[in-house]
């Protein structure tokens, strides 16, 4: 998770670069499609067929993952960066919830019981709290809007990758996951151009389309892999990292300034991921 997390800061440069003349439709657009085709040459490389007997699980997650990058891109239009950006990390925080949800269900058949979730959602929260102090969301009169698709984005990324775990669970190989999630992005990127036009290749933002979708891929793929093999909120915490990794980006790369508190957030942020490492490992 961890290195997903820099991948997707990674790509996050990338598309800071490329929106300044693509649209967010263009965007997801592109990036599908780039991911299409790298895990179509990968994955007959591999031997891995395209052909999956949940195909439904798959759309599930495709449709809940495309929802919340347009919801989150749409927020990052009309919303402060910080904000939008701490509201879409709220995801671990409904993971956490999500987990206890289900273990207060199925607790008398779950090897893990219930009072053991509560120290690692403690390591989520001290993480989300480090996000809050390094991004320090502000919300403006009239935002209201903006802010509830913030949120939705957050919820329907936690319900993508719950279903990420299913789908694992189910025996299905990473590099499928991903692909059908990039056939749902490419899918709707280009029906978004189609309707709202889109604007031309030649442009030296272009450059910046190809890492984008590469980055982009092999961060899907590493957090595949960390929900199908490790525990859901130690991944959670762990995945704040990447708020860690933009923000290093956006001070060595933008020239930005960090106060201070921006560092104690990383800290906090870097600290959960450790304490929640430390309390899965004492529990297994």
């Amino acid at each position: 998770m961890v290195l997903g997390a820099f991948f997707f800061a990674s790509m996050g440069v990338c598309i800071k670069f490329a929106s300044a003349h693509f649209s967010s439709y263009e965007v997801v657009g592109y990036r599908g499609l780039i991911g299409v085709l790298f895990l179509a040459v990968t994955m007959r490389a591999r031997g891995v067929a395209w052909r999956t007997p949940v195909p439904l699980m798959h759309a599930g997650r495709s449709m809940a993952g495309v929802a919340a990058l347009l919801c989150w891109f749409y927020a990052i239009s009309v919303l402060p960066l910080a904000t939008s950006m701490t509201l879409n990390y709220m995801s671990s925080v409904w993971m956490a919830v999500f987990v206890l949800v289900a273990a207060f269900i199925v607790k008398k058949n779950t090897t893990t019981p219930l009072r053991q979730q509560w120290p690692l959602l403690l390591a989520v929260l001290l993480g989300f709290a480090g996000v809050v102090l390094l991004l320090r969301p502000t919300l403006a009169p009239g935002q209201a809007w903006g802010a509830a698709l913030g949120l939705l984005s957050g919820l329907l990324s936690a319900m993508a990758y719950w279903q990420v775990a299913a789908l694992s669970a189910r025996g299905e190989p990473e590099s499928r996951i991903v692909l059908y999630f990039s056939l749902g992005a490419t899918l709707v990127g280009g029906l978004g151009m189609l309707l709202l036009g889109a604007h031309s290749l030649y442009h030296p933002a272009s450059l910046w389309l190809l890492p984008m979708g590469v980055l982009a891929v092999l961060g899907q793929l590493c957090m595949t892999r960390a929900y199908a093999s490790g525990a859901k909120l130690l991944v959670a915490s762990l995945q704040y990292a990447a708020v860690v990794f933009a923000s290093l980006y956006s001070v060595w790369v933008f020239g930005d300034a960090l106060p201070l508190l921006g560092w104690v957030g990383m800290a906090l942020i870097v600290a959960s991921g450790i304490g929640a490492t430390v309390l899965r490992a004492r529990t297994v």
